[in-house]
């Protein structure tokens, strides 16, 4: 027997013209911007459905005066718009919600929807969070149809696949898995698809709830999936044969798979010249290493291991922790945590206010905790570099987990020196050789070991070497780049 929902579609297809505007009130009564409004056109009674908020008013009155009310000869409104003619009840409701009118007349079973919605967007700027010094400054918005015509604009591909999925019961939510057909590995494509059609609840908040839910390992603390504001981004990701996915609300997209490299390219590596774009690269991963183990690798020296450092400095750094009352741990955990208090009042506080907080939280407070003699200078200067270096990885997932990562080594470096150090880092690499992402090894092309794509990790060779895509994403298209500099090539002949 058909269930109550089918009952109510079918009754709905034989019902009368008085019948069908019932069921569509009854359906929509507890919408309190929902209007209908009956009409006289051309002696015959109709009448209109839509919701207040979701439709451009304007188009509104040019539909009823121009098309339904204007004069026989005047030109049909509607040829304009996006028409589509059903009995279908779901697709109906679903049609008015998303911002259609729906028309109906009493000489006819079927209604007339009508896309007239004009969602409030927003302009497109550059990301804040990414800001480059060349290359492209637009960035996408919070309505997917204009993230993927932003995708489009950049990368005209005839193979460029884009693949919908409704998820959340009670939302519906749109979101979109983007690729190109015959460059992206389809075994990954079809992972993709999997894990986010097995996606079940009743509402997606954010992109952050389809990471967790589609990333490999959501117990490490490393995010295996990279997600940006910016369309070149997003298009370099999808040539390599990267899979993209976008979801509607949000600015966001997802890229995976992605490797621990991928987390310090920037865009701006590959709108300047190789050689200094790989000083700046290799400056990025110097920077790791200090946000990760500066502040451990004092506490070890300072606790252990004085015998490391130069007999004048060692001096300086024992002058400068004299009557401070606080072990060498308790110290740097102090100054770390008003640190991360400081820096995270700047991101919450309005723009000038944060920039003022920053400022005066940094200097007062440093040389306040350094003339009270709770503190030592040398360690304010450790701890002051380490938030600068923290600052200059261009993605801010691998910036937290970095942030995180130098607590337990601190710890670490309390209890045991640089063998604790040593042991805290050994636990951490474990860590990265066993994760993945999508399958593809998270340290690859160094683990497992391929030369071909050591181009594009800890320096950045000239753009005529990249010949072929990533070996570890399986892309169906291994070439990308047949001749580059085919005029040398025709002046060496």
């Amino acid at each position: 027997m058909p269930n109550t929902n089918e009952q109510t579609r079918l009754h709905f297809l034989s019902g009368s013209f008085e019948e069908k505007i019932r069921i569509l009130k009854k359906t929509f009564q507890q919408s309190g911007d929902f209007e209908y409004r009956e009409l006289m056109v051309n002696e015959t009674k109709s009448a209109l459905f839509f919701i207040k908020t979701r439709i451009d008013e304007g188009k509104l009155n040019d539909f009823i005066i121009g098309n339904l009310l204007g004069p026989p000869g005047k030109q049909n409104y509607t040829k304009s718009l996006s028409t589509l003619e059903t009995g279908d009840l779901t697709l109906i409701v679903d049609s008015i919600i998303a911002g259609s009118i729906a028309f109906l007349d009493e000489k006819s079973s079927q209604i007339k929807l009508f896309a007239v919605g004009q969602p409030p967007l927003r302009s497109i700027s550059e990301p804040s969070s990414e800001s480059i010094i060349a290359g492209a400054h637009d960035g996408f918005v919070e309505n997917l149809d204009t993230n993927i015509y932003l995708l489009r604009s950049h990368l005209n591909d005839r193979k460029l696949a884009i693949q919908y999925h409704k998820v959340g019961t009670k939302s519906e939510t749109k979101v979109a898995t983007v690729y190109i057909s015959d460059i992206a590995n389809q075994e990954k494509i079809d992972e993709v698809n999997k894990r986010i059609s097995s996606i079940k609840v009743d509402t997606l908040l954010s992109p952050g709830a389809i990471v967790e839910a589609i990333e490999d390992d959501s117990y490490s603390i490393f995010p295996q999936i990279i997600d940006t504001e910016r369309p070149d981004k997003v298009r370099s990701a999808i040539l390599e044969g990267r899979i993209v996915v976008l979801m509607d609300g949000s600015p966001m997209a997802i890229i995976l798979p992605i490797t621990f490299f991928s987390f310090f390219q920037s865009p701006d590596d590959y709108n300047s010249r190789w050689i200094p774009a790989t000083f700046i690269r290799i400056l990025r991963y110097l920077a790791c290493i200090i946000a990760v183990i500066l502040p451990s690798f004092y506490i070890a020296v300072i606790g252990f291991h004085y015998e490391v450092v130069p007999d004048e400095l060692a001096i300086t750094m024992k002058n400068s922790i004299i009557g401070i009352p606080f072990p060498p741990l308790i110290e740097a955990m102090l100054m770390e945590i008003t640190i991360e208090l400081i820096r995270e009042a700047g991101v919450r506080l309005p723009k000038p206010i944060g920039q003022t907080i920053g400022i005066v939280g940094g200097l007062v407070i440093g040389d306040a905790v350094v003339q009270a003699g709770l503190i030592s200078n040398v360690l304010v200067i450790v701890v002051a570099v380490t938030a600068v270096a923290s600052f200059v990885l261009p993605s801010f997932e691998m910036t937290a987990t970095i942030r995180m990562l130098r607590f337990p080594l601190m710890f670490m470096a309390s209890m045991f020196g640089f063998i604790g150090i040593s042991f805290g880092l050994s636990i951490v690499l474990m860590n990265l050789c066993r994760l993945e992402s999508l399958g593809v090894p998270y340290l690859s092309p160094v683990a497992p070991f391929n030369w071909q794509d050591l181009k594009d990790t800890v320096i950045r060779l000239p753009m005529w070497m990249y010949k072929n895509r990533p070996v570890y994403l399986n892309p169906q298209k291994k070439e990308q780049i047949e001749n580059l500099r085919g005029w040398k090539n025709k002046d060496e002949k």
